[in-house]
């Protein structure tokens, strides 16, 4: 059971990167599937989140309006498109998984599974 975030890089501000997570030994959609950062010196937060199958997305307030996720069901995945990234974007970028259902599942403690994390550098 393991997940794999891919996708992140170095970008000019207000460019655009497209998270991927990918899930092998188990689907994606039995589970809520989040994106989680931390950048140095500060805690993990929640970016956002989709529910199971039957729907229902979270953001944060500072992605809102920037960034989307989604998911596909034919390559086991879930994406997240962030565009006009901001420096402040700059951190690690975790996807996991949890049981939980939304809205309750804001806390990193309720996921289970993470992926190893992507870089996200936003810099001119």
């Amino acid at each position: 059971v393991q997940l794999q975030a891919s996708g992140g890089g170095l970008v000019q501000p207000g460019g655009s990167l497209r998270l991927s997570c990918a899930a092998s030994g188990f689907r994606l959609d039995d589970y809520v599937i989040g994106w989680f950062r931390q950048a140095p010196g500060q805690d993990r937060e929640l970016v956002s989140c989709i529910g199971k199958s039957e729907g229902g997305l979270y953001y944060g307030n500072s992605v809102k309006t920037r960034f989307t996720i989604s998911r596909d069901n034919v390559r086991n995945s879930v994406n997240l498109q962030m565009s006009r990234l901001k420096p402040e974007d700059t951190a690690t970028y975790f996807c996991a998984r949890t049981r939980r259902t939304l809205p309750g599942a804001r806390e990193p403690g309720l996921y289970d599974v993470w992926g190893q994390g992507t870089q996200v550098t936003v810099s001119s």
